[in-house]
């Protein structure tokens, strides 16, 4: 089997110069590095991972924390995590939390207790205090959702700043009377872009009705949004603060035979683009938070003095599509 310093006597340098390419650290120069790559392509060097296990007492593992591994959106940060850490030789461990904020500490301590190298989690409990003996030697790095009780590397999507956006988008359109469909407003992404939609309407100096404002669960979704749409004054429009929502909805317009009610998603989804009419949305990028988390984890792993936790919020688009129709 060839080893590390096989490569390294190959490339003329150290072992420890191998390992840095192989982990893509910073700190060797573009020369050295093309040099060490190409002895790593010549000899078919495959980096002997088992071994590392045995000398370390672990595996070259990174943990995934997330509400629903079934939901798209955190399936694709799963996949594009997964593959960052393949990059670096690590494989992942994931788990989902569920619903019950009390499932939080229990389910990640146990994944934490596995010995993973560092962990990316998406927080569903009100307080994350509790990671913070973890955080003295794991890196652990928060996504969609800001962590409380504890300071901590996060990234984030415009959650406000969608939710603005495609309210105003659908004001623009005529519509006044737009309905705020939300998982639940427990959930800090729900807060926030019920935020937005509150901030478009005061921008455009128009009043909120509080019935058109609707928190449901699974299942749930679609009973109360058929209630909302036979009041006196229905909406002429309908606001999804996720894509989940979003897959709720759409089957109570079909049973309705409502064509004529506008639609905006935050989040794409499977087949949204392909439906009639096809569902504007928010555009989120799961793929660039998946990464971007992963990375920043196994950075601070290799940074013994690396700077304090940062915050990250990446910007949101909208995707027009043909569910934008202008109020009758």
């Amino acid at each position: 089997m060839v080893t590390m310093q096989d490569v390294a006597d190959r490339a003329g340098v150290s072992a420890k110069t191998v390992s840095r390419v192989f982990r893509n650290e910073q700190y060797v120069s573009e020369p050295v590095r093309e040099r060490v790559t190409a002895a790593m392509h010549e000899l078919n060097f495959v980096p002997n991972m088992l071994a590392r296990t045995f000398r370390e007492g672990k595996a070259s593992l990174l943990g995934i924390a997330v509400p629903s591994i079934a939901d798209p959106f955190f399936a694709a940060i799963i996949e594009a995590a997964d593959a960052f850490a393949a990059t670096r030789g690590y494989a992942i461990a994931v788990t989902s939390l569920g619903n019950d904020p009390a499932r939080e500490r229990p389910v990640v301590e146990a994944l934490l207790r596995r010995q993973v190298d560092g962990l990316l989690i998406a927080p569903i409990a009100p307080d994350q205090a509790y990671l913070r003996p973890w955080l003295e030697h794991t890196p652990i790095v928060f996504l969609d959702r800001e962590p409380v009780g504890i300071d901590g590397d996060v990234f984030l999507e415009d959650d406000q700043g969608g939710a603005t956006l495609a309210i105003q988008h659908l004001i623009e359109l005529g519509h006044r009377r737009i309905a705020f469909l939300g998982a639940d407003d427990a959930v800090a992404t729900t807060a926030r872009r019920l935020d937005g939609y509150r901030e478009a309407y005061q921008v455009a100096g128009l009043p909120v009705d509080e019935e058109l404002v609707i928190f449901a669960g699974p299942q749930q979704v679609g009973r109360l949004f058929s209630q909302v749409v036979r009041v006196p004054d229905p909406p002429t429009a309908v606001f999804s603060s996720n894509s989940r929502t979003s897959l709720e909805i759409i089957p109570a317009l079909q049973e309705l035979g409502r064509t004529d009610l506008a639609l905006v998603s935050f989040g794409d989804f499977p087949l949204a683009g392909a439906l009639r009419p096809a569902v504007s949305v928010i555009d989120q990028n799961p793929q660039r938070l998946g990464w971007a988390a992963a990375e920043r984890a196994l950075w601070r792993l290799d940074q013994s003095d690396a700077p304090r936790a940062r915050r990250t919020v990446f910007d949101v688009r909208l995707i027009r599509r043909a569910s934008s129709s202008p109020a009758p």
